[in-house]
Order: structure tokens, then sequence, then C-alpha cells
């Protein structure tokens, strides 16, 4: 068997960890509807693509950030969040994005900084449901926060590969004292979780859902309009959020 020199092989490795590319921050954006609105406001930055979808680099408040679309439901939550801790190591990721609200729990527009998670579409037939969802779901350390996040409302995010159905908000309330519902942030927080990773989860809710419909369910165009207004939103704040962070003891 050929040994390789002590420095040749150090030289390799050195080169292979180079590789990654470190970002303290990394921006996770999911559905399509919500990176175009990013691109619509970032519409000079350098896209590239990757085997998920496309990102970019940006410079807030002097730190480099990562932007990068995931792509919608859990599939690609997971395995693009995995993608981006693999390939640039961030210390911090925030996902930003939408969320449907539960009418009369909370009101259009109003921000969520999601301390726990539970991916709630799991049906077992030979078993116990429960102890499936337990599994998958989340409680997020907040702690290294401080007690004042700015301009966030800390709760419970459930999450589903569907939208949020209007038989099922009563139980989704009276058993996991949600407010609102997503596709991608249990799966976006199960991971990050896996890999000790700091995580952030900021979802602006777009539309309203009762007992009885959905504001937007059939009507895209309504839909389209309140994603833009909320990743809007979210990235005007984003640079106060950062701020924040960085002002945080042990964050400098």
């Amino acid at each position: 068997m050929t040994r390789l020199h002590p420095i040749l092989a150090i030289a390799i490795l050195l080169s292979t960890t180079s590789c990654i590319e470190k970002n303290k921050y990394a921006v996770l954006v999911s559905a399509n509807m919500e990176w175009k609105a990013v691109k619509r406001i970032y519409p000079d930055e350098n896209y590239q693509q990757s085997p998920w979808g496309e990102y970019f680099h940006k410079k807030i408040n002097g730190q480099k950030v990562l932007f990068f679309h995931e792509g919608w439901g859990k599939v690609a939550a997971a395995g693009a969040t995995q993608y981006v801790i693999d390939s640039y190591n961030p210390e911090i990721l925030i996902n930003l994005g939408t969320c449907g609200g539960f009418e009369g729990a909370i009101d259009r527009y109003d921000i969520i900084l999601a301390n726990k998670t539970i991916i709630y579409d799991i049906k077992e037939a030979m078993g116990d449901s429960k102890e499936a969802i337990d599994d998958y779901t989340t409680d997020i350390n907040l702690s290294w926060l401080g007690p004042e996040f700015p301009w966030a409302r800390k709760t419970v995010l459930v999450s589903a590969d569907k939208d949020l159905a209007s038989n099922e908000i009563d139980y989704l309330q009276q058993h996991y004292a949600a407010v609102a519902g997503d596709w991608e942030s249990g799966a976006i927080a199960y991971t990050a979780q896996r890999n000790h990773k700091k995580i952030l989860i900021l979802r602006g809710v777009s539309d309203l859902v009762s007992t009885t419909h959905g504001e937007a369910y059939g009507d895209s165009n309504l839909f389209s309009q309140r994603a833009d207004s909320v990743m809007v939103k979210l990235l005007t704040k984003l640079p106060g959020w950062i701020d924040y962070l960085e002002a945080l003891p042990g964050n400098r």
C-alpha cells in the first residue's frame, strides 16, 4: 500500500477543509413565493445555483450572511438544511418565511419566533401516532438569546406537508397550544438540533385560517401579495436582529 508523505497528507487535508466556506449566519428561505420576494428585494446579488436552490452571500452590518433557497416541504427543508450545515458550517441558522395563523389567536403580519415545532401530519396505522409525533417534536433552546428578542412573539409552530385545514384548527390549539402553522419549520428545527446548531425560526403571518375557512384558500394572488409583504417586513428587520445577536455576550 502506498503511503503519503506526512507533509503531503497535511496539505491535502487543509485543501479539503478549506473547501468549506464558513458563514456566521445562514438565512434559509423555503417556499418559491418567499424566495421570489427575496430576489425582488435583492435584485443585484451574485446568485448561484446549488443542488437545492439558488443562493448568494451578502454583507449585513459587517457580517457575512448566506441567503439560501431550500425549497418547499419537509423533504427539501431537511435535506437543504443539512447541505447548508455541511457546506458552510454557519454558527446561527435563521429561517425566514410565512405561516398561516389561527383566526382569533394571532393577527396578520405578526412575527413568530418558534420556541417549539411539532410535525403533526404523521398517521400511524399499526401503533400510536403520538409516539411518532413526539419523536419529531423539537424544543428549541432560545436561552442564549436573552429574555427580550425584539419584534417577535415566542410560541409553538406546527408543521405539515399541507396547508392548515379548518376542521383541524380546534385540535391543534387544544392539543399543541399552537397559534400558527407552516410546512417546513419542524424539519428545519429537527435537523438543526441534530447538528447542535443555533436556530431562529422567524415566520410572519400571511393569512388567517378559521374553523370554517381560510382567507387565502383559492386565491393565489392574495397569498402572493401577503407573502411579499411578510418577506419585506422580515428582511427589513433582519439587520436589527443581527445587531442584537452580535451584541449578546459570548457571540462577538
